[in-house]
């Protein structure tokens, strides 16, 4: 994260993280220089297993932070610094513009609330902060991309179509800044990045939509009173992993959600009472880790449902999620009338007949023996 300091201030000492650059402390003669005297000094959290005394209570995540959700005790970071007006200046001043380094994100003005507490001795004792402000920093898919991240394809055992993501959904190839991987090719770049610090460039496996990530959603079976479903996550980047990765889906039967076979599962309420929408991911050291493009680019997991008689029906696409979101960025759905129907009766008919003829000759057949 990174922010612009009001007044002339440096940072002596960190514990937690640290600056990436020191900066420019020429002005301090003898002893030991500040760690960073940048106006605008960029912080990063420290990898686990840092040295011990540069170490703080919960921190050191090597600057992955998992959802509320997935995993309580990593959610947050702490690090700890002491700072200083480089002059005989007074007092405290907090910084403004503050960033987090991640694309998408704005952060609101520091605004002061009550002051911290901090238990010790057992929670017998509490201390409190001198002063606590509070940055709020919201996430715009539109403002992180120009373009979706994700799609969604269709299926159900009841019809034999299967519906692909749309078209251009993420991007059409041959337009500027489209790269993508053709079947049997090896991109160059890939003998050629060794900077391990930096972002590998977004290369996908060349198709129709053009997506670095495809959720498939299939209506796998129907029993007399549940139904079966089967989601699959295809990873069809060819350089990039997604670690602790996340699945929010929206489905008016998830409220009558018996099982997941695979993955977590966790509902969010987000209105009270309507629990329409429930976020799936990994089991830790079996599926949280979704490797790049290839024979294990892909997660999958089936869930059971309990047939809600006031709603449930195959008709109309029912059985088909209204949104999905892959980390935080809602994927693109085929248009709803592309979904996969039910039969219509002069279908099964027809089927009907066929079969029943085919029943007629197989007793003639017989017969004649």
């Amino acid at each position: 994260m990174g922010w612009d300091w009001t007044r002339d201030e440096v940072i002596w000492a960190m514990q937690g993280a640290e600056a990436t650059e020191q900066g420019n402390c020429s002005r301090f003669k003898g002893g030991q220089l500040p760690h960073c005297c940048e106006k605008r000094p960029f912080i990063v959290d420290l990898l686990p297993g840092a040295p011990y005394n540069m170490q703080t209570t919960n921190c050191c995540k090597g600057g992955i932070l998992s959802s509320m959700i997935q995993d309580p005790s990593k959610f947050g970071a702490v690090f700890q610094m002491s700072t200083s007006a480089a002059t005989n200046e007074s007092g405290f001043h907090m910084p403004e513009n503050f960033t987090i380094g991640v694309p998408g994100y704005t952060c609101a003005k520091p605004v002061q609330v009550a002051p911290s507490k901090y238990s010790s001795d057992g929670g017998r004792r509490w201390t409190q902060a001198l002063g606590t402000w509070n940055v709020t920093c919201m996430y715009s898919q539109f403002l992180a991309s120009t373009s979706p991240k994700c799609c969604v394809s269709l299926s159900a055992f009841y019809n034999s179509t299967i519906v692909p993501c749309p078209k251009c959904s993420c991007s059409c190839q041959g337009l500027p800044g489209a790269k993508c991987v053709k079947f049997g090719e090896t991109p160059s770049l890939l003998r050629q990045i060794k900077d391990l610090n930096r972002e590998s460039p977004s290369f996908v496996r060349c198709s129709q939509h053009m997506c670095p990530i495809r959720v498939h959603w299939h209506v796998k079976q129907s029993y007399t009173h549940y139904w079966r479903v089967k989601i699959t996550v295809n990873n069809l980047n060819i350089l990039k992993n997604y670690s602790q990765w996340n699945l929010v889906a929206l489905h008016p039967n998830l409220k009558s959600l018996i099982q997941v076979f695979s993955f977590n599962y966790e509902p969010l309420n987000q209105y009270g009472q309507i629990n329409d929408t429930g976020m799936f991911w990994g089991i830790e050291y079996y599926n949280d880790m979704l490797l790049q493009e290839g024979e294990s680019g892909n997660v999958q997991t089936e869930m059971l449902l309990l047939k809600d008689p006031d709603m449930f029906t195959f008709r109309e696409g029912w059985g088909f999620p209204r949104r999905i979101l892959f980390n935080g960025d809602e994927c693109v759905m085929p248009p709803p009338d592309q979904y996969p129907r039910l039969p219509s009766t002069a279908q099964l008919g027809a089927q009907l007949s066929f079969s029943t003829i085919l029943f007629l000759l197989w007793l003639l057949i017989l017969c004649a023996e």
